[in-house]
């Protein structure tokens, strides 16, 4: 049911998953079960931002599996920006934009779980913000993130970030471009 770009890219993203350690571990683990089970394809076409030009750049230091199968997918994902973005932060309204792999409106349309990705340009703040799941990040290049029970922190392109249930969290991009992977069991 699932085509080979996605695919891959879900076995590269158990395995970058797996440097995951306690409770992100945990959501790790239920994230991957989820998604065996293929859903069916999702109904959005193909969109990009302006933003997403910083998206090769983010992978160009990169050399895993993982940031080399995500840009065999990265152009056929549908971008758009956080629904609460207001234009009045010019930063933020240019600088930023997500796309969901699985979930509502991804790749494959679940309910079940949320893969997802944001593209930030460089000093852009996503700012704070909570929902009822647990998370966990992959980096897929530099940046930083905080959350109300950790100072801001870069976990580097190897490490994870965990944010527990309803926690107030955010991230920045320091002098380059960030781009991270995000996994919610829902």
């Amino acid at each position: 049911m699932r085509n080979s770009v996605l695919s891959d890219f879900l076995d590269a993203a158990e395995d970058g998953l797996r440097v995951t350690t306690g409770k992100a571990a945990e959501v790790a683990a239920e994230v991957v079960k989820r998604w065996q089970v293929p859903q069916s394809a999702g109904p959005a076409e193909a969109e990009r931002l302006p933003v997403c030009e910083w998206v090769a750049p983010a992978l160009a230091a990169n050399p895993r599996a993982l940031a080399q199968s995500f840009a065999k997918l990265e152009r056929g994902l549908r971008w758009s920006r956080r629904a609460s973005a207001d234009p009045a932060d010019a930063q933020f309204w240019h600088g930023h934009a997500n796309a969901m792999i699985l979930g509502p409106g991804g790749l494959e349309d679940r309910r079940d779980v949320w893969l997802g990705v944001t593209v930030m340009a460089p000093g852009t703040l996503y700012t704070d913000h909570s929902h009822p799941p647990a998370e966990v990040y992959l980096p897929l290049s530099a940046g930083e993130w905080w959350n109300a029970e950790m100072a801001w922190t870069d976990p580097g392109a190897q490490g994870f970030i965990y944010n527990p249930p309803g926690i107030l969290h955010a991230m920045r991009a320091g002098a380059a471009p960030f781009l991270a992977l995000w996994f919610l069991p829902t």
